[in-house]
């Protein structure tokens, strides 16, 4: 079991970002990983840098802590060919310490270019494909070429390329996307507690490492925690059929207005009672995830890693499955 720190790109700036990270890796943690977007979810969260640019000063000012994107689209906003190139030179200046991590996106992000975000998941998935062999070939070395349905490469090459590639997690919501996180990724990448995805990856001939993302929110009592998650994350509750499709924070805004605190506790493990976040994480470990991702968004990120490091790091690097799963 691994366990990282998700950097909220949305929620704090560069430097914060930066800072966290250091933080995180004196706790402790195994890596970090970082959204990829364009827009926050809410515009009361206030931010949204590059994430690349704040990745490469993290790799340089930190020394073990791994990498991972969580997650980039290289089919819209990106082209592949970008996304190749990125990555490599990211493990190199990590010193191979960078997972790409990889989905098809949300219109959240992707409709900015004015190229338009496709309406149709399957789509969307065979563009991921397409995506991610354009990366694969680029990573094999030469100039190379591809002429795809969606996605086309044009006598390209990669230079700079490390010795050891970055592993690519996939992100998946449901059996198709899954099945592509085992024939063109290395591993997984969830933000919900279904073990059918995992069952899906493993059927497909996928055997890598499987990352999802434990919601929470930290603060010295409860209330605060919750109200805090409610402000800034109760995008998170509508699920990823809904995150996917909406086109701006304004949208999500009106989205969420029904959503109550109460809705916000049953999701998420809020307050300091260490029990109540390995009760959340559980399911995560019952439906075969190897890699939690602790996913704060309470008020105080300082707080937090020190109640991680003190109360949470042992307890979670200790949960076994327990014979319950979703589905």
């Amino acid at each position: 079991m691994q366990i990282g720190y998700k950097l909220a790109s949305e929620a704090f700036g560069p430097d914060e970002l930066v800072r966290q990270a250091v933080l995180a890796e004196q706790a402790g943690f195994d890596f970090v990983e970082m959204s990829d977007h364009y827009h926050p979810w809410l515009d009361v969260q206030g931010h949204s840098p590059f994430t690349w640019t704040v990745f490469g000063v993290i790799a340089a000012k930190t020394e073990r802590i791994g990498l991972a994107t969580g997650v980039t689209c290289p089919t819209v906003r990106y082209h592949p060919a970008i996304i190749a190139q990125a990555a490599a030179t990211l493990a190199l200046v990590s010193g191979g310490r960078f997972t790409l991590g990889v989905g098809a996106g949300e219109r959240l992000n992707e409709h900015v270019v004015g190229v338009g975000f496709p309406n149709s998941v399957p789509e969307r998935h065979a563009r991921l494909r397409e995506a991610l062999e354009i990366i694969r070939l680029l990573w094999s070395g030469g100039y190379r070429s591809y002429h795809g349905q969606y996605l086309h490469l044009d006598d390209a090459r990669v230079f700079d390329l490390p010795e050891r590639l970055p592993l690519i997690a996939v992100a998946s919501s449901g059996p198709l996307s899954a099945r592509i996180a085992a024939e063109l990724g290395d591993g997984l990448f969830a933000t919900e507690p279904k073990g059918g995805i995992v069952d899906a990856y493993r059927s497909a001939g996928g055997d890598g490492p499987r990352y999802a993302e434990v919601p929470m929110a930290w603060a010295p009592d409860e209330e605060t925690a919750a109200q805090a998650a409610l402000k800034t994350s109760r995008w998170a509750v509508g699920g990823w059929k809904v995150m996917s499709e909406l086109p701006n924070p304004a949208n999500f805004e009106a989205a969420t207005t029904t959503v109550t605190q109460s809705d916000m506790l049953a999701k998420f493990a809020c307050g300091p009672d260490p029990a109540r976040y390995v009760e959340v994480a559980q399911p995560f470990v019952d439906a075969g995830y190897d890699r939690l991702v602790m996913q704060n968004t309470g008020p105080d990120p300082d707080g937090f890693i020190d109640f991680y490091q003190r109360e949470l790091d042992q307890r979670l690097r200790a949960l076994t499955p327990s014979g319950h799963r979703e589905g």
